[in-house]
């Protein structure tokens, strides 16, 4: 006798719920693991906006305080990008040598384009560094003054130290310092050999020296050496001078080399016969015979030797490295 029909309960007693259990426990681990996965974002997305909250802040604190900061991303970028994007804080610019009659026009005229500037002098000169400091202040213009013998290497180091304390370092490097101890070579003793060399391009080490590192590390950097006309083409009673403004053509050259993927240039000015106290102690027909041979017909007036070295310290001039601007009115063409 046939059976009569039965439901697929009766048939598969054991094997229905089986299938609906593994559903539900399925289903409630992929809910724990959907509400874990949310969280996990959440929490990611809380660490990010802090971060993001935190990288405005230091930013913001930066601006406010002026403090430099490195920038990664400015740092993958080319040097001449590097060079080309302007800081929020005052460019800080040491002169050599700023109380002379050109260093006195390159210090004004750096101040006025808005850059913290710092001139050294020497021991012996302190008083009329200080004096000179109050000059540049009833004229509007706040000028540091820092003790330095750039003859020495150890003094370089001091006065480097001083400034990266208060300023953080120096963007600007103009090396001006220098003295003349003219005559033949035959009458030229050993002694004012080395006080020009020591002076006018051992220096020039002695100082360059202590500030190339921060600017590598800022990725910013303007060199500028004054050297001569007369290291360009010699002159009579001036081979220490000549030798030593010559050198400082090639110290130029090469260094400008070594820093150009850095965002540093390095530059010379070489100026020839310049209107200062110095030149005005010449007597007057020796002045006028030299004028005589100068195209442009006069000497040059210090102001002009500044805007030549406000120019190749601006951040516009990224672009040149390694050259020589002469400012002789003509009297010698390269």
């Amino acid at each position: 006798m046939p059976s009569s029909p039965t439901s697929k309960a009766e048939l598969f007693p054991m094997i229905h719920p089986l299938p609906m259990q593994i559903m539900e426990q399925w289903t409630k681990s992929m809910e724990a693991a959907f509400k874990s996965m949310m969280q996990m974002a959440e929490f990611a997305a809380e660490v990010i906006d802090g971060a993001t909250i935190k990288h405005i802040n230091d930013l913001t604190a930066n601006l406010i305080s002026g403090t430099r900061m490195f920038n990664p991303a400015l740092a993958m970028r080319s040097a001449p990008a590097r060079s080309a994007v302007k800081k929020t804080t005052r460019r800080v610019a040491v002169v050599t040598g700023g109380c002379g009659g050109i260093g006195t026009e390159i210090c004004r005229k750096l101040a006025r384009n808005g850059c913290q500037v710092v001139s050294t002098y020497i021991a012996p000169e302190a008083d009329f560094a200080k004096q000179w400091q109050k000059d540049r202040k009833a004229e509007g213009l706040d000028i540091d003054v820092v003790e330095c013998n750039v003859t020495d290497f150890v003094s370089c180091e001091h006065m480097a130290r001083e400034i990266e304390k208060k300023y953080g370092g120096a963007d600007i490097l103009v090396n001006c310092a220098g003295i003349t101890k003219d005559n033949t070579l035959r009458k030229m003793d050993e002694a004012h050999w080395h006080a020009v060399l020591d002076t006018n391009l051992d220096s020039v080490f002695n100082v360059t020296k202590q500030f190339i590192d921060g600017m590598s590390s800022r990725h910013f950097g303007r060199v500028i050496n004054i050297s001569s006309v007369n290291g360009q083409k010699g002159q009579f009673g001036q081979t220490n001078y000549s030798a030593a403004k010559a050198g400082m053509i090639g110290f130029t050259r090469s260094l400008a080399r070594e820093l150009a993927d850095q965002g540093i240039t390095v530059n010379t000015v070489s100026p020839g016969y310049v209107n200062t106290k110095m030149a005005m102690a010449v007597p007057e027909d020796v002045r006028n015979g030299i004028i005589a041979k100068i195209p442009v017909g006069r000497f040059a007036e210090p102001s002009e030797i500044a805007h030549a070295v406000a120019f190749l310290a601006s951040d516009e001039s990224g672009y040149i490295t390694g050259s020589d601007l002469s400012i002789n009115g003509g009297l010698f063409m390269m």
